[in-house]
């Protein structure tokens, strides 16, 4: 993040829709072209394997590769750009760590979403390199978070019931001894994040489901940025790149509006 001036974390999922065409090699043109034109401005990149995997063994080899690219795109910026594999995992036992292995091993990514529902032995094998961490996901932007995400919980020794959504929140931070475990926070609701923020300040959101071009971006930056104006990760969809200009453009344009808002 330091060396990009940066807090956006692309997304790079091939939706069918956005290719030439419907193909696995369509798909690998598209991610590495915007690895390739976004790399000096991204802080992170977002890969959900399930945009790979609908191609088959040529998916998961082409997930793999544009893995592969980011990394000698990082080594020639002199950095490493952090990989995500938004995965979303949640298994436990010699599951949990063939897992893990996959993720960290195979396919070399960083980092890893991962749903907490199973509990702490769930998460643990993918924490226990303090250089590869996990994201936990504790308030995400789809329609149905409130199903559960806002079912309130009495802890354990506690008399005030909680959102589940915070009792995660503060799980990651009572399991983060590494220091490489974050949480998913949507940012399309300021009063939550600020919430989830004043409960766990020190802890890395990763945040979607903001309108990256309006008056959404700045509060939640407000309310969401540490006190040492990080810990957000900002996911930036593929649909910014359609914006008429090129992707370096979009990207560029994006990190600027956000340094302008976070050094006033």
């Amino acid at each position: 993040m330091q060396d990009s001036s940066s807090l956006i974390c692309l997304d790079l999922g091939p939706h069918i829709h956005n290719l030439p065409d419907p193909s696995a090699a369509s798909a690998l043109d598209f991610c590495l072209n915007l690895v390739h034109q976004t790399a000096p401005y991204a802080a992170a990149f977002n890969l959900n394997p399930a945009y790979f995997e609908i191609f088959g063994i040529e998916g998961w080899s082409m997930l793999k590769q544009t893995i592969d690219v980011i990394h000698s795109e990082s080594v020639q910026l002199g950095s490493t750009i952090p990989v995500i594999l938004d995965a979303r995992r949640s298994d436990i036992g010699f599951a949990a760590e063939a897992y893990a292995k996959s993720t960290y091993e195979n396919l070399n990514a960083h980092c890893i979403t991962l749903n907490p529902y199973l509990g702490k032995d769930s998460v643990e094998p993918f924490v226990r390199d303090p250089q590869r961490g996990a994201f936990l996901l504790a308030k995400t932007s789809n329609g149905g978070t409130m199903d559960i995400q806002n079912a309130l919980v009495l802890p354990s020794g506690s008399d005030s019931p909680m959102p589940m959504y915070m009792y995660i929140a503060r799980l990651a931070r009572e399991w983060n001894v590494n220091n490489n475990i974050g949480i998913v926070v949507e940012a399309a609701h300021p009063k939550i994040m600020s919430m989830i923020r004043a409960g766990v300040p020190d802890i890395w959101f990763l945040s979607s489901g903001i309108n990256t071009q309006g008056k959404e971006l700045e509060l939640a930056l407000r309310v969401g940025l540490r006190t040492d104006g990080k810990g957000v990760l900002i996911q930036a969809p593929i649909g910014i790149m359609h914006s008429g200009i090129a992707p370096a453009q979009a990207m560029k344009k994006l990190r600027d509006n956000i340094l302008s808002i976070t050094s006033i």
